[in-house]
């Protein structure tokens, strides 16, 4: 591979590292960390391992036949279609609300602004969409590559000058993660659901791909491509180990815990960091964890409109019209925010909770869409040598066996039990 060839690939797999690098690991890895210490840190690790292929395998699809996931899942028929599709329009409205409450506490927090979370919420959706309807990949692609590395320095530093200081919890406050408590499942289910983020994302990476594609017109090669996506998966490997890390140095053992309002876990958030590195380091942390979720609700609100377009003209093809597909974009890109808004007016009531519905719902249908993605890249119209060998495959179904056991247990204790 030519050194400028990795250059002109990168980008799809960064962008998906945005999207990743959000919630799951500022509030969900922080929260593990701060509640459990390093107990949680094999689940981490676990939850990566196997649910990597599901997310390798839109990359492999996308660069081998030029055609994004979900027109491999028309090609199984419309019903894979028109179950990604119900999957999608069922989690996206709370998990929009998850990332951008997550956002619109930072900004509220670092601006000491008077202006209530939901305006501040709603504020950021409507200047995001804008940004959006320039339809200029380009430009997301630009933001979130420079925003991946300013947070990856800042926590890095952060988390190593943590474990300068030392690691020292009082026994007093010491709690043990137990298996049998209620709260505690749900919680390692919401770890797991977004860890290291929902597998319907995986189908955006696969899009973003072909937009490029399209934009740069260089096709990258399987290798080049599988490349892009491995360092932003191991990126996103290393920074939740990095912020579940921070947690238990700093908070766990000392009676704290985070708190439910996106304001006050802002305040804390921030507070880690500078407990770590200083008062004078505010500022920086402040710009990259704001930047951070930024680029979380971006690459979200950008991601869905993309991949709806393609799933309502391929389930409604009458209906549908070639040249509405600038409408059918904005359609759905309209949709999004608003639904996303009534949720913030009407609905919202804390963060934890938008938080654990999301994650939650994400983690039961993960086994659907791990499946399909398996489904799709081990049929016949791709490519013999672009299918993935036999530990991949043998991976995932150890995964799809993981995410269904775990499902099932979870409706077991929480509606049978």
């Amino acid at each position: 591979m030519k050194k400028r060839n990795i250059l002109k690939a990168l980008g799809p797999g960064l962008l998906w590292a945005g999207a990743a690098i959000g919630v799951s690991h500022i509030v969900q890895s922080t929260t593990a960390g701060a509640s459990f210490g390093f107990e949680l840190v094999w689940i981490i690790i676990i939850a990566n391992i196997l649910k990597y292929p599901f997310f390798e395998f839109a990359p492999r699809y996308a660069a081998s036949t030029g055609e994004t996931l979900i027109d491999g899942y028309s090609r199984l028929g419309k019903w894979a279609v028109s179950t990604y599709g119900i999957i999608t329009i069922s989690t996206m409205f709370f998990l929009m609300t998850a990332v951008t409450v997550v956002t619109a506490g930072l900004v509220k927090n670092i601006f000491n602004s008077e202006l209530s979370i939901v305006w501040w919420s709603v504020i950021i959706i409507i200047i995001l969409a804008g940004i959006i309807i320039l339809k200029k990949y380009s430009i997301i692609d630009s933001i979130v590559k420079f925003i991946i590395i300013l947070l990856a320095i800042a926590v890095i530093i952060a988390v190593i000058s943590a474990f300068n200081k030392g690691f020292n919890p009082n026994p007093e406050y010491l709690v043990h993660f137990d298996y049998k408590i209620d709260s505690n499942i749900v919680f390692l289910l919401a770890l797991i659901g977004w860890m290291p983020t929902a597998i319907d994302v995986s189908v955006w990476h696969s899009v973003w791909t072909i937009a490029k594609k399209k934009e740069t017109g260089y096709a990258p090669t399987l290798k080049e491509a599988l490349l892009d996506f491995k360092i932003g998966y191991i990126g996103t490997v290393i920074l939740s180990i990095a912020f579940l890390s921070l947690g238990a140095i700093i908070m766990y053992g000392t009676g704290k815990t985070f708190s439910s309002s996106g304001v006050k876990f802002a305040e804390q958030l921030l507070n880690l960091f500078t407990e770590t590195l200083g008062k004078e380091a505010y500022i920086i942390i402040a710009i990259a964890a704001l930047a951070t979720m930024i680029s979380t609700t971006l690459t979200c609100l950008d991601a869905y409109p993309r991949v709806l377009e393609p799933t309502t003209k391929i389930l409604f093809p009458k209906l549908i019209k070639d040249n509405n597909t600038n409408k059918l974009h904005s359609f759905w890109l309209i949709i999004v925010s608003l639904g996303s808004i009534l949720i913030f007016i009407f609905l919202l009531e804390n963060m934890k909770t938008m938080v654990t519905i999301a994650t939650v719902i994400s983690f039961l249908v993960a086994p659907i869409l791990g499946w399909l993605n398996l489904k799709v890249v081990t049929s016949k119209h791709v490519p013999k040598e672009a299918k993935p060998g036999k530990l991949l495959i043998a991976l995932s179904w150890l995964g799809l066996v993981f995410l269904s056991t775990f499902s099932i247990y979870f409706i077991f204790i929480k509606f049978v039990l």
